[in-house]
């Protein structure tokens, strides 16, 4: 895609097209961000602080406004939105009262003298973000970072540029220093400009595998520190002793909140044999019930999805797991008759090792339900892929999900609950979802010089 545009999801209609930057406009990025660093560096965190606080008031008064957009940029439901809204001042608001803490120096026991750790900032940063939580995504990348004394230079996905400039006026009104945030809407090719100044000393992509191995290429060839929340194929764990009820409703937002656009969306559903048929009828119920509707509309559950690009991809994976000899427990797939990326939510089940499906991540309303023997057969299916982002365990027993929690190979557990995201807990996986962390703790610490004095006198 050569412009930025909005492409409404539930109309098919393009609305506005925003150009590309220049070449010029890019370097003008880099050298804003860098002559603003060394200035914003030495603002007191108190300063810094009072700006954040601004930020996540001006997101609330704004978060009607906002929503909307997001609406009609990638058809998120608008209620969803102003909850991607409130997180958002939540994560600005937790780094302007905590950082002071997170960023204190370390004090090392040593035989003579002293030693210590000062955590300083490393310079201006660059931040490729997607459009499925575009404000969030921006929001736990930009609120640690600016806390930290970095500056960051924003490439936005193409399909959100409303958002992006809706950002980008909310840190002006905030009062934030001009270059310390710098929007591009910038090419891929010009991504890895960036990422190659040597100006810029590092980058975080939330994104797809592909664009991962992409920008970790040109990261590691500039010897840059590289930050990457990939895709996910969450486990969904029921026990046998389970409340099925709380876990059919939590399965149904796991999976299908944000359309299914999720990469920690309960994508595998992996239930003990002895409440598998009691689940699936509940939950299969409850999917076919769903009645797709107006994004804008407050009391929508489920809109289209993000584009007809993806919609597309979604079917062709939903075909191909059918042709496979996947069962069919709720029939669904793209409405070719509506304009717009409308899909309807479908659940698969008898899918297996031999199926591409198996292992892929559906980024989109269809579930795969899998029956289980016994726990440990549950936590095989769910090490048994690629990604390794997060997984959510159902079960009234506290020792025996500690238990499953231990022997599964992802980055986050959660327990009685789907997966999600809260401004003071890390968020980030291993194995093909990517590295590092953010939010929480462990979100400021990434792009950090953590500098050592040593007093020997």
């Amino acid at each position: 895609m050569s412009d930025y545009q909005v492409n409404n999801p539930a109309t098919g209609e393009v609305e506005a097209t925003y150009p590309t930057a220049t070449e010029q406009d890019i370097q003008n990025a880099i050298a804003q961000a860098d002559t603003a660093y060394q200035d914003w560096r030495q603002v007191s965190l108190g300063e810094r602080s009072a700006i954040l606080h601004k930020i996540a008031d001006i997101y609330l008064e704004r978060q009607d406004e906002l929503a909307r957009v997001v609406a009609n940029e990638m058809g998120k439901p608008v209620a969803q939105a102003k909850g991607e809204i409130g997180l958002v001042a939540d994560i600005y608001r937790y780094y302007a009262d905590n950082a002071e803490q997170l960023l204190a120096p370390s004090t090392i026991d040593v035989d003579s003298g002293s030693a210590s750790v000062e955590k300083r900032p490393v310079g201006a940063l660059l931040g490729i973000m997607p459009w499925n939580y575009p404000h969030y995504q921006v929001a736990r990348f930009v609120a640690p970072n600016f806390m930290a004394g970095n500056t960051v230079i924003l490439k936005h996905a193409p399909q959100c540029p409303k958002t992006a400039e809706a950002i980008a006026d909310i840190l002006k009104d905030a009062g934030l220093p001009e270059g310390v945030y710098n929007n591009v809407f910038a090419t891929n090719e010009q991504a890895a400009t960036i990422i190659e100044d040597s100006r810029v000393q590092g980058v975080s992509l939330t994104g797809s595998e592909r664009a991962g191995q992409a920008v970790a290429k040109i990261a590691g060839g500039a010897l840059k520190k590289v930050v990457l929340e990939l895709g996910g194929s969450d486990a969904f764990i029921v026990a046998a002793d389970a409340d099925i009820e709380q876990a059919i409703k939590g399965a149904i937002s796991g999976r299908f909140g944000n359309t299914g656009q999720a990469c920690n969306a309960a994508k595998r559903l992996i239930v003990v044999e002895s409440v598998y048929d009691k689940f699936v009828e509940g939950f299969t119920n409850a999917v076919s019930n769903m009645t797709l509707a107006d994004p804008l509309d407050e009391d929508t559950f489920i809109g289209p999805m993000s584009s007809k690009a993806a919609a597309v991809n979604l079917q062709e994976q939903l075909d191909s797991a059918i042709q496979a000899g996947a069962t069919v427990l709720v029939e669904g797939g793209m409405i070719k008759d509506k304009s717009g990326a409308w899909f309807k939510p479908a659940v698969l089940t008898d899918v297996t090792e031999s199926m591409d499906v198996y292992r892929e991540e559906l980024f989109g309303p269809v579930a795969v339900v899998y029956k289980a023997c016994d726990i440990n057969h549950a936590i095989k299916i769910a090490n048994d892929v690629p990604f390794g982002l997060g997984a959510s365990i159902q079960t009234q027993d506290a020792a025996l999900a500690a238990e499953i929690a231990e022997q599964l190979e992802v980055g986050m557990v959660t327990i009685n609950a789907p997966s999600g995201s809260e401004a003071n807990t890390p968020f980030g996986g291993v194995k093909r979802s990517g590295f590092g962390r953010e939010l929480g703790t462990l979100g400021i610490t990434e792009f950090l010089n953590y500098k050592l004095i040593r007093d020997k006198s």
